[in-house]
């Protein structure tokens, strides 16, 4: 299948969770749904497990899995092609290879069965930020629709996927943007905290840039209704709290400035264990070439506006 969506199944609530949000993705992509369940090899490989009864028996499990989840999907979406593929190997590797030539990874917040009770932190974690695609972390869905996606981002090129993916979830669900700059001074910055004009001027020229950032993202989605907010709070608090009315949060896999260099383990990291809602971890496309718009624009001390130089030349 071809700009399909593929969803890790195996068997546990937070998974079928994860298919049911996956199959509504799916369907406004307008394209189709793979459904995987993984047997790990390390069940397969030790002596007990290499007796042929056991054999059956796990393959018998995992069809069991993917035809309950496949069932899950089609209720969700009915006339949605949905395909379902048993893998056996190491969870991780074998959902970075599917996920290469999917337009979306989507997993549960923990898991039984193929993820053998792994939770946010193991799987999760050692997914975001190596996917080819957007990973989606489906948990703690919400009861209602609210119309309305959160991005978080802090004016560097890093931030333009998430700026795209969000931009692209709005037009599809017909729901309201909400971007999210927070800044916070750090710790290692002595002279920010002794010097409060100076930390002031600081989040101002963050403010302007990272509003800068998504004009040119207004101008290609004219029909989002787009509200953007900077507030001086940890990017991992100020993102966990807007996403509690938000039906996906997203974020960029890399940054800097407003995303504490949203390594993993940083603000990612912290969103993933916070957030309130299903949240999308978007690869940065830095070093490749990038689709328009990219450009930042940043305020000098006098007032004149100038290029972000970390934006890059577009």
């Amino acid at each position: 299948m071809n700009g399909h969506v593929v969803v890790a199944a195996d068997g546990s609530p937070p998974s079928l969770d994860a298919v049911r949000f996956a199959a509504g993705d799916a369907v406004r992509r307008g394209g189709g749904l793979r459904i995987a369940h993984v047997t790990e090899t390390w069940v397969t490989g030790v002596p007990i497990a290499s007796a042929p009864a056991l054999g059956q028996t796990l393959a018998e499990q995992s069809e069991e899995v993917l035809a309950a989840a496949a069932a899950v999907a089609r209720a969700e979406a009915p006339g949605l092609l949905v395909e379902t593929v048993p893998l056996t190997g190491q969870v991780k590797v074998e959902l970075l290879r599917e996920a290469r030539e999917a337009d979306e990874l989507v997993v549960g917040t923990r898991g039984l069965g193929g993820f053998m009770g792994l939770m946010v932190g193991s799987v999760s974690i050692g997914l975001a930020g190596h996917t080819a695609c957007p990973l989606v972390v489906a948990g703690h869905p919400h009861d209602k629709v609210h119309g309305r996606i959160v991005v978080g981002h802090d004016a560097a090129p890093d931030s333009e996927a998430a700026l795209e993916y969000a931009f692209e979830e709005a037009v599809r669900r017909g729901a309201r943007l909400h971007a999210v700059y927070a800044w916070q001074v750090s710790a290692f910055l002595p002279t920010f905290q002794t010097y409060t004009p100076a930390a002031e001027e600081a989040f101002d020229w963050g403010k302007q840039a990272a509003r800068d950032q998504l004009t040119p993202w207004r101008e290609k989605y004219p029909q989002v209704d787009v509200r953007d907010t900077a507030v001086c709070a940890h990017p991992v608090e100020a993102l966990a709290e807007a996403s509690s009315t938000a039906d996906l949060l997203v974020v960029g896999s890399r940054g800097r400035g407003a995303l504490g260099s949203a390594v993993l383990g940083s603000v990612v990291h912290g969103v993933l264990h916070h957030a309130r809602g299903p949240v999308a971890v978007v690869p940065s496309r830095t070093g490749e070439r990038r689709t328009e718009p990219a450009a930042a624009v940043v305020r000098s001390r006098t007032g004149e506006r100038r290029a972000d130089p970390a934006a890059g030349d577009g």
